[in-house]
């Protein structure tokens, strides 16, 4: 499929409801299924990452439903899945099969991991190691990547306590520990070399598990203690999602005149990068009716277009918006100036090269941009438009199609159903915008 935008004729107005958070939907199934009881989950996104979770645990015998947007399941109050031995296809989710292991683990379930030419690149020995540390049975194929075969514990021993640090601040890599350790001997300490989101810690309190900061520890450490009784099943409503917002943000940023808001999202602190990010360049970013949802921040955002510059990110910034590059970079390719991103070599494992990717695609619409081993730089101004290339990538699909809003020959990205993966409505979200 290919998805043109025309460059806009006039500047883009209205107010956008995201759809339900993905991250937080991960994590509420999952955790949902690991709970004792059913749990309903209202707002649960229908795209092709959160099916792979769903279809993933019901390979494992725990289906849910979702009617009208609401999921429900009931969970095995930590016991083994009931369908030990399954293979669970994840698809083209690096979050499913990475915390699905920690599940695994923790309940003592034999399973093998399995998902898409995509996922099957990734890393996961970054996940296998630290497991095998505490006692799990797990291996994966060479490289270290999928498949991963865990091996049943049929005596049902715990694990043994995870006490040291991850290489890589990752909130993917923490909470498939952190969900072994709920099903360890003893207290767990996980170290990080620097800060990552912490959906996991927020919603597995809010479920009664004691998971806590660890300053005592180190300055990114957290500890998680050992599971007294089974998680309490889930009532909430998820807040939209910011990753999806933060293209609709950019369109706004890049068309003259624009003023958009999106209401009920995310504002976990380490998921606003994208926010301080464009009000960095220049952009009039005000949140308003902040509140509280099962422990996350949630909160309404307008943005109002204003002359762009470039910015340099790097350090911390860089892993609150690791997500969002994509749109940053389409961003920056119509703010004066050069703007430079460091330290965001893990852009490189996602589904695809991103950095690579970005710049391709940048330099195919006739945008000036150059890669370097852990980021890149993209000149403003010079962007024309023309055709580019999803690459089984939706961030880059989206962000690419974003840019035509402003680029004079419009954009076209070619193989863009691939979309569909977490936001199916986009194309049509971004259009009522220019709707007169």
């Amino acid at each position: 499929m290919d998805l043109k935008f025309e460059r806009a004729r006039a500047p883009l107005r209205g107010t956008l409801e995201m759809p339900g958070d993905k991250s937080l939907a991960h994590r509420a199934a999952l955790f949902a299924a690991l709970a004792g009881g059913e749990s309903a989950i209202a707002r649960f996104p229908d795209s092709g990452v959160t099916r792979a979770m769903r279809n993933a645990l019901a390979a494992l015998g725990v289906p849910s439903s979702l009617d009208d947007g609401t999921l429900r399941l009931s969970g095995t109050a930590g016991r083994p899945f009931p369908a030990a031995g399954a293979t669970a296809f994840c698809g083209n989710s690096g979050t499913t099969m990475r915390m699905l292991a920690g599940a695994l683990a923790m309940t003592g379930t034999g399973a093998r991991m399995d998902g898409s030419a995509g996922l099957r690149r990734r890393p996961m020995e970054r996940i296998a190691a630290p497991l095998r540390e505490m006692g799990a049975e797990i291996s994966t194929a060479p490289g270290g990547t999928a498949p991963i075969d865990v091996a049943a514990r049929p005596d049902g021993r715990p694990l043994s306590p995870f006490d040291g640090s991850i290489p890589v601040a990752s909130a993917q890599v923490k909470s498939c520990i952190a969900l072994a350790a709920l099903g360890a001997s003893g207290p767990s300490t996980i170290r990080e070399p620097g800060p990552s989101r912490d959906h996991t810690e927020r919603m597995l309190r809010h479920m009664g598990a004691c998971v806590r900061a660890a300053p005592e520890a180190g300055p990114h450490a957290i500890r998680v203690e050992p599971l007294e009784r089974p998680l309490a099943p889930l009532r909430i409503s998820l807040p939209g999602d910011i990753s999806s917002a933060a293209f609709a943000l950019a369109a706004a940023a890049i068309v003259p005149g624009s003023e958009v808001a999106v209401r009920g999202v995310c504002l976990n602190p380490g998921r606003t990068g994208i926010l301080d990010c464009l009000s960095a360049m220049g952009a009039e970013v005000a949140v308003s009716g902040v509140r509280d949802c099962a422990g996350e921040p949630v909160g309404d955002v307008l943005l109002r277009a204003r002359p762009l510059k470039a910015i340099d990110v790097s350090g911390g910034m860089v892993v609150r918006a690791i997500d969002e590059f994509p749109a940053i970079a389409a961003v920056a390719a119509f703010a004066e100036g050069v703007t430079t991103v460091r330290d965001a070599a893990e852009l490189r494992g996602k589904e695809s090269d991103r950095i690579a990717a970005i710049v391709r695609n940048l330099r195919a619409l006739g945008a000036e941009a150059e890669e370097s081993p852990d980021g890149f730089s993209v000149r403003g101004g010079t962007l024309r438009g023309g055709v580019a290339e999803a690459g089984g990538d939706h961030r880059l699909a989206m962000s690419m199609a974003v840019a035509g809003l402003a680029a004079p020959e419009g954009v076209t990205v070619r193989n863009a159903e691939i979309l569909s993966e977490s936001y199916p409505s986009f194309a049509a979200d971004i259009r009522s915008l220019a709707v007169r």
